[in-house]
């Protein structure tokens, strides 16, 4: 399947806990993650994690599915060193389409 798919890490506003996810949609999906925020239903919104720290695009699906899995199969060591190589300070990222 073509298109635009997103692998990404949000984190909660202190970085305490790092949250890895697929999307075809990473505006949406955080909106998802914001309003969610404190409802103990999902990892994410247990943990607050809602502020985009990192991400990947994709044109198939499959790809984000398998880059996924790898990434969360990476210790918490390895992730921090993944999201530095691109965003050094841990900023909050902003999507704009």
């Amino acid at each position: 399947m073509q298109g635009n798919y997103f692998v990404y890490n949000t984190t909660n506003p202190r970085k305490t806990v790092l949250y890895t996810g697929v999307t075809n949609n990473l505006t949406v999906r955080l909106q998802q993650h914001y309003q969610n925020r404190g409802k103990s239903e999902t990892f994410a919104g247990k943990y607050y994690c809602y502020k985009l720290v990192y991400y990947e695009r994709y044109s198939n699906a499959t790809m984000a599915i398998e880059r996924e899995k790898e990434i969360k199969d990476l210790s918490r060591e390895a992730k921090e060193v993944l999201i530095r190589k691109s965003n050094p300070d841990w900023a909050f990222l902003i999507v704009t389409d």
